[in-house]
């Protein structure tokens, strides 16, 4: 039987009726299409697209179980290798990762494995929902405390890599909610918050304990949980420290960091505006700096919260753009006004202090700069001005230094990262580092990966330490 070679298109809310709401736009398969689309996979022997998975999961596996209708045969399988599979279904970069590797595109597009994967993560958690999760037996305890520092996507799965190896792991979270950038920073419409919830919930059953409202290195200190009986902690406290370009202006009232402006909308509710008072400002005229994925969670969140027009501001071209493909569709359906190789110089303010205008230059691309990428370069004489009332800058960010200062001789990078081998040792011995705080900013599937290799490495550091102790049990 003939393959088909276009994959089967995900539904999603109208253009028009999603940007009055903060409601998920992608709205998942039914079960034929999911049917329909994992019969496209051709089970390679090789397995390339498990090799593209950087926490790799049996692919080929999981979509055969779709195929013979057997969804919990699925989900054990996603579930052996991932912890957080509804998160990973919605905001991994397939695409960019083990879909890259599918056979299918030597003929036509590759088989839709988030999709699917979503799916049947989606499918256990309405069947839960529907019948009641059966009570959950924690794997027995060993009695080894290690503490993992950030329940973002690398601490949790770390966390649920070494719970299941019997360890007694706590997560210290700096805000009032586990989650990290998955809560405060992705919006409502495309990870909704009880998606998330269940996936910490589900750790939570297993025995991981979380203590919330904790700042490691300001109050408590690294050097301080080891002498609590640690044995080894894992940081991943991921890159939240905004970034802005030092230009004119910028220190104008309604100017605001994307992750401060997210925060506050995530966090604080700002989307169930008028339900809840707002705690961000509501502007008319927006316009967004930056060209990545949370330039764009910016932009259409700005558009939900009743902005008329809304501007993203990019220095490079649409193909330069490193946001996924399917979000910068997304936002031009919605009408965000693009501004390609344009660059902020000067914000300009009003009487009081409030930003009113943007002055902007446009850019050619010149030679290619050390990321492989042309050089923009700024075309004199260009200058324009743009009306705003609220700007927020999203042009990346950098790790908060507060717990690297408060660790003497914890080697980092110029930028402030923390220097960690593959497995996440770093330059102390028992301390761990992975995810974005290693990397700088990059993906929710790259930082669980990262977690779940430290995992693998912290149990290894334990046994051998207890064996260097009590050499009689070798």
């Amino acid at each position: 039987m003939a393959v088909n070679k276009k994959a089967l298109a995900m539904p999603e809310q109208n253009p028009e009726e999603r940007i009055k709401n903060f409601n998920e736009v992608a709205l998942g398969y039914t079960e034929e299409m999911a049917i329909e689309e994992a019969k496209r996979c051709l089970r390679c022997k090789k397995k390339p697209c498990v090799e593209g998975c950087p926490v790799s999961i049996d692919i080929p596996a999981f979509i055969q179980a779709i195929v013979e209708r057997d969804y919990q045969k699925a989900i054990d399988i996603i579930h052996d290798k991932n912890a957080l599979p509804m998160v990973t279904g919605r905001v991994c970069p397939q695409e960019e990762q083990c879909q890259k590797y599918c056979a299918l595109l030597k003929v036509g597009e590759a088989v839709s494995i988030g999709r699917l994967e979503r799916f049947v993560a989606d499918w256990e958690f309405e069947k839960n929902m529907r019948e009641g999760k059966a009570k959950v037996t924690p794997p027995p305890s060993n009695g080894i405390k290690v503490a993992i520092i950030g329940s973002g996507p690398a601490g949790l799965t770390c966390a649920g890599d070494l719970r299941k190896l019997g360890y007694d792991v706590t997560i210290f979270e700096a805000f009032h909610k586990g989650g990290g950038v998955l809560i405060y920073g992705i919006p409502e419409f495309r990870l909704p918050k009880r998606i998330v919830q269940a996936e910490i919930d589900n750790l939570l059953k297993q025995g991981v304990k979380l203590v919330t409202n904790t700042l490691i290195g300001s109050g408590i200190t690294i050097d301080e949980l080891f002498r609590e009986g640690y044995k080894a902690i894992f940081i991943g406290t991921g890159a939240g420290l905004p970034q802005f370009m030092g230009i004119e202006g910028e220190n104008l009232a309604g100017i605001y960091s994307a992750n401060e402006f997210l925060t506050r909308v995530n966090l604080m509710k700002a989307y169930l505006f008028p339900e809840y008072d707002t705690p961000v400002k509501r502007g008319k005229r927006v316009a967004v700096i930056g060209g990545g994925n949370v330039a764009m969670d910016s932009a259409r969140t700005a558009l939900r919260l009743g902005a008329d027009h809304v501007y993203l501001i990019y220095r490079r071209g649409r193909e330069e753009m490193p946001a996924r493909v399917e979000e910068i569709i997304r936002a031009e359906e919605e009408g965000i006004d693009f501004n390609l190789l344009t660059n902020p110089v000067k914000y300009l303010g009003d009487e009081n202090g409030f930003v009113k205008e943007i002055e902007c230059i446009k850019m050619k691309l010149g030679e290619p700069d050390s990321s492989g990428r042309r050089r923009p370069c700024p075309i004199e004489g260009s200058n324009f001005k743009i009306t705003v009332d609220q700007v927020v800058v999203a042009i990346g960010t950098t790790p908060n230094p507060v717990l690297v200062r408060s660790t003497p001789g914890l080697e980092t990078k110029k930028r402030g990262e923390i220097i960690a081998s593959e497995n996440g040792e770093t330059s102390i011995k028992g301390i761990y580092a992975g995810g974005d705080i290693v990397t700088g900013a990059a993906t929710v599937i790259t930082a669980m990966g990262a977690g779940r290799k430290a995992a693998s490495a912290i149990d290894e550091y334990i046994r051998n330490e207890s064996l260097s102790h009590h050499p009689e049990r070798m």
